[in-house]
């Protein structure tokens, strides 16, 4: 129920990014039960392809906290993140990751699975430290995505 909860409030900022135009991805940060973060995709409004909801809320939750590292926080997304995203999760050595629908295209988990038994060896893209949970009302966000993309093809 509480991961559920903040999902919900991801959802809300990818609702936000819908609304502008923009993918509906959203995120929120959050520490001791508090929001500190929320952030949705900004690339079109920003001209910035590294305006990903969840770069930006890596940012706002550094701002917030004065720290560089996000250990005692969790992320809530509406997508999984892609690598590039991933490695900002890693380098803030953020302690949970919780992601709504998967994204078998660019998620990051299909990086990592691609590596396995090559030379023997796992490439992991997140913070060995980094709890993740995936598919937390999963429904709800592949179906914000998806109604995206048919009316950008319509």
């Amino acid at each position: 129920m509480h991961d559920e909860f903040y999902m919900q409030q991801a959802y809300k900022e990818a609702v936000i990014a819908y609304n502008k135009g923009e993918i509906p991805v959203g995120a929120v940060v959050v520490v001791q039960d508090k929001i500190i973060a929320r952030a949705h995709n900004q690339t079109e409004q920003l001209l910035d392809v590294t305006a990903h909801a969840e770069i930006l809320a890596v940012t706002g939750a550094a701002n917030y906290l004065g720290a560089k590292y996000l250990n005692q926080c969790t992320m809530y997304v509406t997508l999984e993140p892609c690598v590039m995203c991933a490695g900002a999760i890693a380098w803030s050595q953020l302690g949970r990751l919780v992601f709504g629908a998967y994204d078998v295209k660019r998620g990051f988990s299909r990086i990592e699975s691609a590596t396995e038994g090559t030379n023997n060896k796992v490439t992991k893209l997140l913070h060995p430290k980094t709890l993740q949970v995936g598919g937390v009302l999963e429904n709800e966000c592949a179906e914000l995505l998806q109604r995206f993309f048919q009316k950008l093809r319509n």
